[in-house]
């Protein structure tokens, strides 16, 4: 490693100001930032001063998010396979890496475009290189349906960084989340790409792997089987462990678990903020179970959808979410609340995660103020000063 820190220090003048690379300066320090913790800190007008910067918390959400990716690309080969009933015969890396193979592209194209402009505006700005997009260009891939064409992904991404951040002033000054700001533009942009019954299992072989579907081949997921008042086929245990269509990321409850624990172990997110739309969830579904509203127990909610994945990754976003204590409460039991209530008061639209989170990220600063208000009037009564 000291080697390559000396051969980063050797060629770092040519990027300052007059070097002859000062024009790809903020791509060089948006590397070395990555590879190496800044060894300056500020001297004056903070009052903390720690080594582990944003891209540091930033890294270990993707490492949180990895359970889940892994699983997911397992599950598009498993959901492949079991549609052509060809899954007995196929061993475990076979249906891996069809997976593997069916979900890179996205990844690929998600960091492509997105990176590539963030990085364009901060040359264009001579500002460093933002590191937000290490999340992002993670989360949009595990939140689309496995048949997203990718023309339709990269313009999809490209207006969740312009328009979703880079207009509000970059990472940490942006009001909604650029992932969920791109599911919800490819799901009102392009409907037939992000719902229906035909977009939840890859149907053509890759590679030599998987199994070419026939034509018309639907399958609908637990969810959408619910929004028509059905009973899902799936049973709670497949629920659970994510064998079931959905969203490339947001199926398996194990595994988005496993990154939760390391998110609240590491103290990068929020238990409260968690809990709290869980707790929410609950107590509303388990409302419309006892008034007959929805056709699975209040429980089932919990786990199918995005609504586990939205809890623990999106909810708990530093950024958007909520910063004051009590403020996280309220703004995670009111996104559980309204997350159940979209999936149940309007069944042509049966995942409401997405528009829920969405909703209170807009609300979350009014949360924060009127709870700031509230601690100041009530020291203000104890005699304080304002």
């Amino acid at each position: 490693m000291s080697a390559l820190r000396n051969y980063l220090n050797k060629i770092k003048p040519n990027f300052e100001k007059d070097g002859k690379l000062h024009a790809f300066r903020s791509l060089f320090d948006g590397f070395e930032t990555f590879l190496y913790v800044p060894n300056t800190t500020s001297r004056n007008g903070v009052h903390i001063h720690d080594a582990i910067d944003s891209k540091r918390i930033m890294s270990m959400v993707v490492i949180a998010l990895m359970p889940a990716l892994l699983f997911g690309m397992y599950n598009v080969g498993y959901q492949n396979y079991l549609a052509a009933g060809t899954l007995a015969t196929a061993g475990f890396f076979e249906v891996f890496f069809y997976g593997f193979f069916a979900v890179l592209p996205k990844i690929l194209v998600s960091y492509i475009v997105g990176l590539g402009i963030e990085f364009a505006w901060a040359q264009w700005k001579g500002e460093e290189i933002q590191e937000g997009f290490l999340v992002s260009g993670i989360l949009i891939p595990m939140i689309i349906p496995v048949n997203c064409p990718l023309w339709i992904l990269a313009i999809a991404v490209a207006f969740a960084v312009v328009i979703g951040k880079e207009i509000f002033g970059g990472t940490g000054m942006n009001i909604f989340n650029p992932a969920l700001i791109c599911r919800a533009f490819l799901f009102f942009a392009y409907p037939s790409m992000m719902s229906g019954d035909k977009v939840w299992v890859a149907q053509d072989t890759i590679f030599g792997m998987g199994n070419t579907l026939v034509d018309g081949f639907t399958s609908a997921t637990p969810l959408a089987q619910v929004g028509l008042g059905v009973q899902p086929d799936a049973s709670l245990c497949d629920m659970i462990c994510g064998f079931i269509p959905g969203s490339i990321g947001e199926t398996s409850v194990i595994a988005i678990a496993l990154g939760a624990v390391l998110l609240l172990v590491t103290g990068i997110a929020s238990w409260k903020t968690m809990l709290s739309v869980f707790v929410g969830g609950a107590a509303t579904a388990a409302f419309f179970s006892a008034t007959g509203s929805t056709v699975i127990p209040w429980y089932e909610h919990l786990v199918l959808g995005g609504f586990a994945f939205g809890a623990v990754f999106m909810a708990t976003d530093p950024v958007t979410s909520a910063r004051t204590e009590s403020g996280k409460w309220i703004y995670g039991l009111l996104i559980g609340v309204m997350a159940i209530v979209i999936r149940v008061m309007n069944p042509g639209y049966p995942e409401g995660m997405m528009l829920a989170i969405l909703l209170m990220n807009m609300f979350a600063p009014t949360i924060d103020h009127f709870v700031v208000e509230r601690n100041i009037s009530k020291r203000v009564k104890r005699g304080g000063t304002k």
